[in-house]
């Protein structure tokens, strides 16, 4: 899905933030065109937004035309469900013409919507969310979406590269995981799997990593007027946000659950090893991602970063480049690169670890430590990534994707 260029790039744009942070440029740009969604989601219960925002065609090529966004940045159109913004499909045809580097993420729910505008205006890479077999799809988003998805990839699979959004949770399971792999395999199509994260601009629920994976799996598919007032009952009872996590609860050991079929998806193994040691609170890294990747909200907001409800500006007070320039953010940026470890969110995640391991792998763990700050991958701090991720995967991860998992 990547080539060597993306991660040429990539580190480059981390060595030109470090020496001039008032000046950056971005490998990453996910611009959330409109928080309106026709699923139903357990996880996520954003599709009970009211009222709807969406961020114009005008304000997109106004953020395009930010010094920060560069011919190589890779922009992530989502939502919300992108593919319901007013003008998805001429924004797709504008970055067709302008700026060739873009995703487009989706549900897939409007399956012939979206295959005409990806045939006409065909992205970089299509992201398409399945996170289990027909039934277990149905339970989970809320909507009959399973065959749409199949019929999609019968169409498209051969015309670009695509990838599977898989995201692990209480309300799902292995078994799905295998599921989706097998798909992957049969379209011969990427995987990328994601863990359920508390994020608040998706109006999540459950505190995330407070309940075991597969745990809530046979909940009922949620009304809107049950979701709203879930929402409601959430606000009033964490008025200051998710409690911490009790690591002492997990007993699921994912390194024995992981399914033999994710071997031939090494960095999502890897991702899933490194989580369970997280999530049981032995793994900490910085987390560099946020100094060159950036999230715009369809009301404007831009936020640290996708886990954090702490925001840096909004682009209809401020140019992306002011906002980006100020010593407030900055400042802020620092802070939370060097003290944050609270989340698992692909979008950040997976590019700390291939950062941590790539610099590892060239000047060891101490050198790492000293250039990145304090950092461990198991609760004893001493291991290497190769000594908590064993095996040929080491190498083949390298060469694989780290950008996104939205």
């Amino acid at each position: 899905m990547y080539k060597s260029k993306d991660y040429l790039n990539r580190g480059y744009n981390f060595i030109h933030n470090k020496f001039f942070p008032s000046h950056k440029r971005l490998s990453t740009l996910a611009i959330f065109g409109t928080d309106l969604c026709d699923s139903a989601c357990k996880h996520c219960l954003i599709w009970t937004k009211r009222p709807v925002n969406y961020l114009s065609f005008d304000k997109i090529k106004s953020i395009m035309a930010s010094k920060a966004v560069r011919k190589n940045t890779t922009v992530a159109l989502a939502g919300g469900e992108y593919m319901l913004h007013p003008d998805a499909v001429p924004i797709m045809g504008w970055f067709e013409k302008y700026h060739r580097n873009f995703d487009v993420l989706t549900n897939a729910l409007q399956p012939e919507l979206l295959i005409e505008g990806v045939k006409k205006h065909p992205p970089r890479r299509l992201f398409i969310s399945l996170d289990g077999d027909r039934e277990s799809y149905l339970h989970m988003r809320g909507k009959d979406g399973y065959d749409g998805i199949i019929h999609v990839l019968e169409e498209l699979h051969k015309t670009l590269p695509i990838s599977l959004m898989f995201t692990l949770s209480p309300y799902n399971d292995f078994d799905d995981l295998k599921h989706v792999a097998g798909v992957c395999k049969r379209f011969n199509t990427d995987l990328r799997v994601g863990v359920y994260n508390d994020i608040s601009f998706f109006d999540t629920i459950e505190d995330a990593h407070h309940y075991e994976i597969g745990s809530l799996k046979s909940q009922e598919i949620r009304s809107f007027s049950e979701a709203k007032k879930l929402i409601q009952e959430k606000q009033q009872s964490h008025p200051e946000g998710t409690p911490t996590l009790n690591t002492e609860q997990f007993m699921l050991n994912i390194r024995e659950k992981i399914p033999a079929i994710l071997d031939e998806f090494p960095e999502n193994k890897d991702f899933l090893l490194l989580y369970d040691e997280w999530r049981r609170g032995g793994l900490k890294l910085s987390c560099n991602s946020i100094l060159d990747s950036v999230v715009v909200l369809p009301n404007g907001d831009v936020p640290v970063c996708q886990n954090l409800d702490v925001l840096i500006g909004n682009v209809h007070t401020n140019s992306l480049d002011e906002i980006l320039g100020m010593k407030t953010t900055r400042d802020i940026q620092q802070h939370h690169s060097k003290n944050c470890n609270a989340c698992w969110i692909n979008f950040h995640r997976k590019y700390d670890i291939i950062l941590h391991r790539s610099l590892e792998r060239f000047f060891g763990k101490a050198v790492t430590g000293k250039l990145m700050g304090y950092y461990w991958w198991e609760s004893e701090k001493k291991k290497s990534y190769r000594g908590q991720c064993p095996g040929k995967r080491y190498i083949h991860t390298i060469l694989h994707s780290i950008r996104t998992g939205l």
